[in-house]
């Protein structure tokens, strides 16, 4: 048996973002459910190659300010708990604050927010895991995230996507799903430009 060690953060990273992220509809499905967790009721996805090259999910949600922001691409950073007893009560789809670290660790991820009361926003570009920029910027309320090259630093998860026509059909699936369960909010699906679903806000399941 070879010597024991402490695994590198980005290392524990891109193990996690395998629990997480298996395809371009497990990113997708995440951001959704993030967009949701912000009062969304507009969420915007666009796609290219599927998903392999470009994801971008753009939302009317609170958005976070600077700081927000920055929290939230560290490991296990949420605002949807505070201590055990809120383990029983989560009202949210997500609360573990590995959704956002995950992805970024094994993509080229670019995230622009502004809360609705803000005057500026903010713009945090990261590569790999690393934080290579983060800047003001002009930028409606709401948030927009956009991950390129998925799984482009993981070879070996890398060659396990599947041809384009299959991951989009994956996210189409996502889409059209995570739309049933939430008829307060409109979705939008494009792929390379062209608009593939537009699903608007409705007031009841049943409509």
């Amino acid at each position: 048996m070879g010597k024991i060690r402490i695994l590198s953060d980005n290392l524990v990273s891109k193990i996690a973002a395998g629990e997480i992220v298996e395809r371009p509809a497990s990113v997708v499905k995440e951001l959704i459910e993030n967009s949701i967790d912000a009062g969304s009721t507009r969420i915007e996805i666009e796609l290219e190659t599927g998903g392999k090259r470009l994801i971008r999910v753009s939302d009317d949600g609170e958005g976070m300010t600077r700081d927000d922001s920055l929290m939230s691409i560290e490991r296990h950073a949420t605002s949807k708990i505070k201590d055990t007893n809120d383990l029983f009560s989560v009202g949210t789809l997500g609360f573990r604050g590995e959704a956002i670290p995950s992805i970024a660790s094994v993509s080229r991820f670019r995230m622009t927010t502004r809360t609705h009361g803000g005057v500026i926003g903010t713009v945090i570009s990261i590569e790999g895991g690393v934080v290579r920029s983060v800047e003001e910027t002009g930028a409606p309320p709401g948030t927009t995230v956009e991950v390129k090259n998925l799984f482009y630093n993981t070879p070996a998860r890398h060659k396990f996507m599947r041809k384009t026509e299959t991951e989009l059909s994956n996210v189409l699936d996502i889409v059209e799903r995570e739309s049933l369960s939430r008829p307060g909010t409109s979705f939008e699906l494009s792929s390379e430009g062209r608009t593939l679903l537009r699903l608007p806000a409705k007031e009841s399941v049943s409509e």
